[in-house]
C-alpha cells in the first residue's frame, strides 16, 4: 500500500507548501469501506482516474479551510463557498492528480478527468467503481484544521 500511497502524500505536500505556500503534515492513512464513508466535509474536488489504473481521488475540506487556502491563492476574503472557492479547490485537486500521474505513468498509463466539484454539508461521494478499497490519507494544515485525501484505485482489466 504504501508504494502506492506515497506519492499522493508527497503529491499533496508538495502542491500545499509551493502553491499555497502552506505546510501540510499527513496522517496515517486507513482504509474506509463504501458504506462508511459518511462525508463530514463541506466541499470535495474529485479527479478521476482511468486507463492501466481505473479510480478517483478526491480532496475534502471544511468550509474554514477552503475559504482560508482560497484567501492564500487569490488574495481576497472569501466569507463562504463561492465560486472562487469551487475554482480553487478544483484547481488543487487538479495539481495534485497531475503530479502523481506523473509519477504512476513511468509504471502504468493513467489519464485523469476534468476535476468536479461536490459542495454542501455531509454531501456524500459515490465511488467510480465497487471493487476499489477507499484509501483516506488525513492531513493537518494551519496547526489546527484538517483535510482528507481519498483514493480509490484498482488494476485495470
Amino acid at each position: 500500500m504504501e508504494q502506492y500511497i506515497q506519492p499522493f502524500v508527497e503529491g499533496s505536500e508538495e502542491v500545499f507548501r509551493d502553491l499555497c505556500n502552506t505546510e501540510v503534515k499527513a496522517g496515517r492513512a486507513f482504509f474506509v469501506s463504501k458504506d462508511q464513508f459518511e462525508s463530514i466535509w463541506d466541499i470535495s474536488g474529485i479527479i478521476g482516474l482511468s486507463g492501466e489504473a481505473n479510480g478517483a481521488v478526491a480532496l475534502s475540506l471544511k468550509e474554514p479551510t477552503a475559504v482560508g487556502l482560497t484567501k492564500i491563492l487569490t488574495g481576497n476574503e472569501h466569507d463562504s463557498i463561492d465560486k472562487f472557492v469551487t475554482d480553487a479547490m478544483g484547481e488543487i485537486i487538479n495539481i495534485i492528480a497531475g503530479n502523481v500521474k506523473n509519477v504512476f505513468e513511468k509504471k502504468h498509463r493513467i489519464k485523469i478527468s476534468m476535476p468536479s466539484i461536490i459542495k454542501g454539508k455531509a454531501h456524500s461521494i459515490v465511488w467510480p467503481s465497487e471493487k476499489a478499497r477507499i484509501i483516506c490519507i488525513p492531513f493537518t494544515i494551519f496547526t489546527d484544521q484538517e483535510f482528507c485525501l481519498s483514493v480509490a484505485m484498482e488494476q485495470a482489466k
